[in-house]
């Protein structure tokens, strides 16, 4: 449902209760509050689709709500797309340790297994649940409260060919190490490399795609911990597109975490497409307390470009918005 205070829209069947805000900044304009009267921004029952002169995007109403739907980000600079299930698409609430020792109290979706590819050896249990991007239910751990509240907030800078988002969990229960899971900046589909060349981590640097072409577990490498691993410079996660007719390389479609240290465990793995999870927070939270991150997520030429923007943002965690403008925050 659209709830039109300043423009926000909440989806009220959420798992953990979803705001998405979507904004376009040009003369800056708030959608839904002059949605009609502008032809950048169209609307129906399932979606709501961004048209500017550098970028198209497709945000959800339905189904799979989270960032921006699979394949609709648009370059018009290039004619590329993003090549996988969507963009700064949000997963569930979760914290460090099993939950083996409860597992038959609990709800299917809540369960999270490990020891094997897909989850690796690191043991995490979801408090919250379901999967937020694709369910619409309540439901706890055993012990936990369910409600806590996701927003989302994405804006689309007029003339730029990226979008500024962020993800904040405000949470109804305590926990020693509380983090959100989300894909940043989305998983890549591909038949051995025909969609993208090269992956670049910040905190790696470049790995080419057939280093992909046969499936391993998260852990098994390029896996990025805080704690076990060096906080980066900046914090960046990346492809190199590739056309699959022609096999001709296009943009960069990268992911930015604008403050590094947030970040608590990150990994790029092959499960029949390159897997980007990224996981931030996992600090001590209270019940009532807030954590969130702040994204740069879009087309860019080259990786000095990527860093210059990198820069221009550098260690924010939030963004405000209201109908005068929007502002990244600390």
């Amino acid at each position: 449902m659209w709830n039109c205070v300043g423009g926000k829209r909440a989806i009220e069947t959420s798992p953990a209760t979803a705001a998405v805000f979507c904004l376009v900044m040009a003369d800056f304009f708030v959608v839904g509050a002059r949605l009609l009267a502008d032809d950048r921004v169209g609307e129906t029952d399932e979606f709501v689709k961004i048209l500017l002169p550098d970028l198209e995007a497709t945000v959800r109403k339905q189904g799979y709500v989270t960032g921006v739907a699979a394949q609709t980000l648009l370059d018009k600079k290039t004619g590329f797309r993003d090549a996988g299930y969507g963009l700064d698409i949000v997963d569930w609430i979760m914290e460090p340790g099993s939950d083996e020792a409860y597992r038959d109290q609990l709800d299917k979706e809540l369960v999270y297994t490990c020891n094997n590819d897909y989850h690796g050896k690191i043991a995490k249990r979801s408090t919250e649940g379901p999967q937020i991007c694709t369910q619409a239910k309540k439901l706890a751990a055993p012990g936990r409260k369910s409600g806590s509240t996701w927003n989302q907030v994405l804006v689309f800078p007029q003339g730029k060919r990226y979008f500024i988002s962020s993800d904040k969990i405000s949470a109804v229960n305590s926990s020693d190490a509380m983090f959100l899971r989300l894909d940043m900046p989305g998983h890549i589909k591909h038949t051995k490399g025909d969609t993208f060349s090269e992956v670049y981590l910040s905190y790696r640097g470049k790995i080419p795609a057939s280093e992909f072409f046969e499936n391993f577990a998260p852990d098994e490498k390029f896996n990025y911990a805080r704690g076990r691993d060096k906080v980066p410079q900046r914090f960046i996660r990346a492809y190199h597109l590739r056309d699959p007719k022609t096999g001709k390389d296009g943009p960069w479609l990268a992911g930015m975490t604008l403050k590094p240290d947030v970040v608590s465990e990150a990994w790029c793995h092959q499960r029949g497409y390159v897997c980007m999870i990224e996981e931030f927070g996992g600090r001590p939270v209270k019940a009532g307390e807030s954590f969130s991150a702040a994204f740069v997520v879009g087309f860019f030429d080259s990786i000095d470009e990527m860093d210059a923007v990198y820069d221009q943002f550098a260690g924010n965690t939030g963004l405000e918005v209201t109908a005068d403008g929007w502002k990244l925050t600390k």
